[in-house]
């Protein structure tokens, strides 16, 4: 239900390549490092969002996602679950179109608070893992560009 294979899909593939990464700072041992690069690999935008808005794989960071001046299409959120609700209301505020919840990341109020929004949204899932497996052209779509 939180990550069907549509809504990944329909996420990765269509709704935008501007990811706004919530909680990525320039600390290479964290896991929001890793799926970074990972998306910028498969031809994503990444926007580092950290409190300490620091410049991360290349690209300006912001403290927070209000402080993004431009559109921000998928907001990937590396925070802890207890704040995850929150970021999420904040990517609806923004005109985001989609949320993702990393793997560990499940907070059913704020999924439906976001789905009723218009958003789509994916819990428990990591788009570092799930991009591969599109496979095909879809998932070479960034490679290919």
């Amino acid at each position: 239900m939180y990550g069907d294979p549509a809504t990944v899909r329909r996420i990765l593939t269509e709704l935008g390549d501007t990811w706004a990464v919530v909680g990525l700072s320039a600390n290479q041992r964290r896991a929001a490092y890793g799926v970074a690069e990972v998306l910028q690999r498969y031809g994503k935008r990444i926007v580092p969002v950290h409190p300490k808005a620091e410049t991360v794989h290349g690209e300006k960071g912001y403290a927070s996602l209000a402080e993004v001046p431009f559109e921000i299409d998928v907001v990937d959120v590396f925070v802890n679950g207890d704040l995850a609700g929150g970021v999420a209301d904040e990517a609806v505020a923004v005109g985001a179109k989609a949320v993702w919840f990393q793997l560990g990341v499940v907070d059913e109020e704020a999924w439906h608070r976001t789905r009723d929004a218009g958003l789509d949204m994916v819990m428990d899932r990591c788009p570092a893992i799930e991009i591969p497996r599109l496979g095909g052209a879809e998932g070479r779509a960034g490679v290919l560009r």
